[in-house]
């Protein structure tokens, strides 16, 4: 059976149909479009969006998707931060993890100068640095936290994930994230952080693996399917 609502999702990202991440969220969306939830989206190339800004408005739910440097950092910001503060459900994964975390850090911590190593200029607070060991083409164990949101949607305590990155949240902001209400719910065996979700809003969840691959052998994943089911219901 369908479901009455339909999830209208704003893909906050620079499409190229040469980046697997992206064919993966396409096939994601019509797997679940297939499996009884109602779904639209729309592409959000950021240098649009910095000339339009106010096209976030009209959107139930975001996803901001690999594939960085994007074409203006700013513009995708401003996305995520309106999805935080306006309690629109989000998923981040990849590079749509990391700058949400640069998002919060400038936001949230006061931390103005918050930056992205791939991108940062000298002298920037670097929230995001590169990894002690890039995960390009990689797939690894990601532990999921007792008590955590993500653990109850995928319903494990542990998953296998895959990966196409070189960055990851600055061990060094770790503790002020987590004071500021950020938390980290999943790690590698070797306790890097690998998600994060944010208590107290409809849905707000991050990751360093690409959840959206799992479709390009047929199946969409728990979290995602949990993100567009909260889309469907979400206020606009």
């Amino acid at each position: 059976m369908k479901e009455d609502r339909k999830a209208h999702i704003g893909l906050i990202g620079d499409y190229s149909a040469d980046v697997v991440a992206h064919r993966g969220i396409e096939r994601t969306l019509r797997l679940a479009a297939d499996a009884g939830v109602a779904v639209e989206w729309t592409w959000l190339h950021t240098r649009e969006l910095a000339n339009e800004p106010q096209r976030i408005e009209s959107f139930g739910a975001f996803w901001c998707v690999p594939a960085s440097p994007y074409a203006s950092m700013d513009a995708a910001l401003v996305a995520i931060r309106f999805a935080r503060e306006e309690e629109r459900p989000f998923l981040g994964t990849c590079g749509g993890f990391q700058h949400a975390l640069i998002e919060y850090a400038r936001n949230v911590l006061g931390i103005a100068g918050a930056d992205h190593a791939e991108t940062g200029v000298e002298g920037a607070d670097l929230v995001v640095t590169p990894l002690a060991c890039a995960l390009v083409g990689q797939t690894g164990g990601v532990v999921l936290k007792a008590g955590t949101r993500i653990r109850e949607i995928c319903g494990s305590d542990r998953l296998v994930e895959g990966y196409h990155c070189s960055y990851g949240v600055n061990p060094v902001y770790r503790a002020r994230f987590e004071a500021a209400g950020l938390r980290f719910c999943a790690e590698d065996d070797a306790g890097d952080v690998r998600a994060f979700e944010l208590a107290g809003h409809p849905f707000f969840i991050g990751t360093l693996f690409q959840p959206e691959r799992r479709a390009l052998q047929g199946t969409v994943h728990p979290l995602c399917m949990a993100f567009l089911r909260a889309a469907a219901v979400a206020r606009v």
